[in-house]
């Protein structure tokens, strides 16, 4: 991670240059540096390099994320979309605009709305859908054998309630910055490239609650991502993050990402008691320590017992269920934002089934693994199933997608996909 010396006008106006200078940066000294206290509006992100950034990045404080329907039948129109994207992605990151500027200024290259606002640390993450494979058992533009194995339809879970208008998608697109515009403005200019290929299907923007140095919290007021691998150690990132697998050699150093949006009934929740709610997670909520522990990363104690011999951490709280200890040693890396979108009427599925205006917020749940079917899809039928949670969210979107390794200069995204 670097830091843009440019004014935030100038820079964004001009091609610079910082993108190429900070490649050979590692994940770990991109880590630290990200920790360390700068003005988080300087901050660039290398788009091109061995994996895409906005996966093990350290979270940004912003996300807006979408899934897109292909609606051209043409391959070529898809690489072609693959390839602008490509360009104005690593364009927007080094915070100029997402096409240069025409000499005549007679068409807008970008919509201009976070002029003076800085790169903000942006990271533009791209994945590719089922849909992009087959849809309805037609092989849409020749790559039906290329598709993994491992990007599998996500089965239904008990207590989905899942909406069509948000679920799905052939193309992802997740923009993550320090600033809400920054995030969205990225996004918005990609899907505008894409018109004619490409109309929406879903978006939503998320926020984290908490300093950048610290575990962020959720809106159950609980730190969310303590137990999850190390990104700053590369031999767990190999085992449980990046993809390896030999059906699929184009996504080698890729990821599979999974998207749920969780809705948390928030009424129902703030009425419970302080330490329901801590046998509900299995953690204390202001310290994020392990019942029976005192610091947040003290290692989960799965084996103790309170004075009446029953376990410390419940069997259905939410850690135990979700620990690597629990599902055969699997993990996943949660990056998963809060969303608040209002109110709207609701009707709740748990006692005391109340009908009435409720907020509209919860989690942006976002995982990335080796492998959805070794990772998020064993360990959430369990959550599904016994999680004492449930009774306070429901999951009303859900989205896989194959996210391909990171771009070289001069390639495009997916590239290996397409055999170019």
């Amino acid at each position: 991670m670097t830091y843009d010396q440019d004014p935030p006008r100038r820079r964004f106006l001009k091609a610079g240059v910082a993108a190429g200078a900070a490649l050979g940066a590692s994940n770990v000294a991109q880590a630290a540096l990200a920790r360390a206290p700068a003005d988080p509006q300087r901050a660039v992100e290398p788009f091109f390099g061995e994996h895409q950034a906005g996966i093990v990045t350290p979270q940004q404080s912003h996300t807006y994320v979408a899934a897109l329907d292909l609606v051209t039948d043409k391959r070529d129109d898809v690489i072609a979309l693959l390839r602008e994207w490509t360009d104005a992605a690593a364009r927007m990151t080094r915070g100029e605009t997402a096409k240069p500027l025409p000499a005549d200024d007679k068409v807008a290259p970008d919509s201009a709305d976070v002029l003076g606002l800085g790169t903000s640390g942006l990271t533009i993450t791209f994945g590719f859908g089922p849909g992009l494979f087959t849809r309805d058992g037609k092989d849409r533009y020749g790559l039906g054998q290329r598709r993994p194995a491992a990007l599998v339809d996500l089965p239904r879970f008990n207590g989905d309630q899942l909406i069509p208008q948000k679920t799905g998608g052939d193309l992802m697109i997740q923009a993550c910055a320090n600033d809400a515009q920054v995030a969205f403005h990225a996004v918005r200019q990609l899907a505008r490239m894409g018109y004619g290929a490409v109309q929406m299907r879903w978006g939503q923007a998320g926020f984290l609650a908490g300093a950048r140095d610290e575990t962020p919290r959720n809106l159950m007021g609980f730190k969310d991502g303590t137990n999850n691998p190390p990104t700053a150690d590369a031999s767990k990132m190999k085992e449980f993050v990046w993809a390896s697998v030999a059906d699929a050699p184009w996504m080698q150093g890729g990821t599979y990402t999974v998207v749920r949006k969780v809705r948390i009934t928030l009424e129902h929740w703030d009425q419970m008691e302080l330490g329901f709610q801590e046998q509900v997670f299995g953690r204390e909520k202001y310290s994020g320590a392990p019942l029976g522990k005192k610091r947040e990363f003290d290692p989960v104690d799965l084996d103790s017992l309170d004075h009446d011999g029953n376990p410390l951490i419940p069997e259905n709280s939410h850690v135990r269920l979700s620990n690597q200890a629990s599902n055969k040693g699997a993990q996943i890396l949660r990056r998963s934002y809060s969303y608040n979108d209002g109110t709207d009427f609701y009707i709740e599925r748990w006692p005391p089934w109340r009908q009435e205006t409720e907020y509209n917020a919860g989690l942006i749940f976002i995982a990335h693994q080796s492998d959805p079917r070794s990772g998020f899809i064993p360990i959430n039928e369990k959550l599904a199933k016994f999680d004492l949670m449930n009774q306070f969210t429901t999951h009303v979107g859900s989205a896989v997608f194959a996210c391909p390794p990171g771009v070289r200069q001069g390639s495009f995204i997916g590239a290996g996909l397409f055999g170019t």
